[in-house]
């Protein structure tokens, strides 16, 4: 196996501690849409079948509308993939976009959100467990970063962006800890997310991405 495939299920839990499951109405909300439209706005593309594919950091996705489900490219076919965090942000992320919104000019943390009052307790980012991992380790961040197709950013002591959608970008930056100071890791967004994703749905998204990063460096060399 090359890479973790997606039919692997991820932790699938909401801020609160439930699992996750999307709205039959969510998806109702998506089926009425102009998938021509929305890929215009997403730079998703769209196939013959009428189904939209996007790139998750380093691997192809299909937005099955007809049968409600994502899937990844398999052994036999596009296969339909265990990902309820993903399938979740996903959909929200279409039924939301209206609009183009400019990315890279105003990146900003969680606390420069109008939600971001939402990023406490039991809300905070789930990064702990990446700092842990990489605090003391810049070449292995960069090495796993740079193989879920992140682009190197001159910020922090290690600082890549890392592209969930096409057009949404998460910028991860680690300062390396010392003997006098601890490592410090911080998440950055463009400012337009909060214009298509709301705060639970960002957490969403940063805690699926934050996996990949830890299952990355042990996937890259199977």
């Amino acid at each position: 196996m090359q890479q973790r495939h997606l039919k692997e299920k991820p932790p699938a839990n909401t801020p609160d501690g439930s699992r996750v499951k999307v709205s039959a109405d969510y998806w109702d909300q998506l089926q009425r849409k102009d998938m021509t439209a929305l890929c215009n706005l997403t730079l998703f593309d769209l196939n013959s079948s009428g189904q939209m594919l996007f790139r998750f950091l380093r691997e192809d996705v299909m937005v099955d509308i007809e049968n409600r489900c994502l899937r990844r490219r398999g052994e036999t076919g596009w296969e339909i993939a265990d990902d309820p965090l993903l399938e979740l942000v996903t959909v929200m992320y279409l039924i939301n976009v209206n609009d183009i919104h400019p990315i890279g000019r105003d990146i900003v943390g969680v606390k420069d959100l109008k939600e971001g009052h939402f990023f406490q307790g039991p809300h905070v980012l789930k990064t702990d467990s990446l700092l842990k991992r990489y605090g003391h380790d810049l070449n292995g961040f960069r090495q796993t970063a740079e193989y879920l197709e992140g682009e190197p950013q001159d910020m922090a002591d290690a600082a890549y962006k890392l592209s969930p959608f096409p057009r949404i970008q998460l910028y991860y930056l680690i300062w390396q800890g010392d003997q006098e100071f601890e490592p410090r890791l911080t998440v950055l967004f463009d400012r337009c997310i909060e214009k298509v994703l709301a705060a639970d749905a960002i957490w969403a998204l940063v805690n699926r991405v934050t996996m990949e990063l830890l299952e990355g460096s042990a996937n890259k060399d199977t």
